[in-house]
């Protein structure tokens, strides 16, 4: 029987990319599976900090073993912003078409269109609490290709390959993407290796 971790999401997009990472031996189950409604806090200006509070507060909650993420797309040529405000960058309510032109305007005349994702996970299991960090290198393309992905994924281009997270298809953005590299440090972790 597969162990049972309560992700701190109900976003689909996230659940889908790690419901296809290969070697995957536990159920993720996502805040709606278990009944979870209430609006969890983010207050702090670090990805490992919001990804802490969101762990905590659900495992306080709800008592059960699970984990959060928080990613962000840090860009060199804007001292690393968005960075932890990445999915609310043009303001709210959160939207990827504004956060996405408001980047691709602050670029505009920027010769440097290094970037990178990171992504974060806070897992408490077995009243243990743990960090996970995973990232990826890439640079931002000057318009949006590919239709697949969310958020940033039209914009980024991965190093050493010719298409955006969006034009790839699932199983390959998950053998290089930056949630997929941390998801397998925590699934190394929960096979003991």
């Amino acid at each position: 029987m597969k162990r049972k971790l309560v992700f701190a999401t109900n976003n689909h997009h996230k659940l889908n990319e790690i419901s296809h990472i290969e070697g995957l031996n536990v159920e993720i189950v996502c805040l709606k599976d278990i009944g979870f409604n209430e609006d969890i806090p983010e207050d702090f200006d670090t990805l490992e900090e919001n990804a802490l509070q969101k762990a905590r507060y659900v495992h306080e909650k709800t008592g059960l073993d699970c984990f959060a993420d928080d990613t962000g797309l840090e860009i060199d040529a804007l001292d690393g912003r968005p960075g932890v405000f990445s999915a609310r960058y043009a303001g709210e309510p959160a939207n990827s078409e504004e956060n996405i032109k408001k980047v691709l305007f602050e670029l505009s005349g920027k010769t440097s269109r290094a970037a990178r994702f990171r992504t974060v996970i806070a897992l408490i299991i077995d009243g243990q609490e743990l960090i996970f960090e995973g990232l990826v290198e890439g640079e931002l393309l000057t318009e949006k290709h590919g239709a697949d992905g969310f958020g940033y994924d039209p914009i980024f281009m991965p190093t050493g390959y010719s298409e955006s997270f969006a034009e790839m298809d699932l199983v390959m953005k998950n053998k290089i993407s930056h949630r997929a590299r941390a998801m397998r440090q925590l699934i190394n972790y929960l096979l003991g290796d």
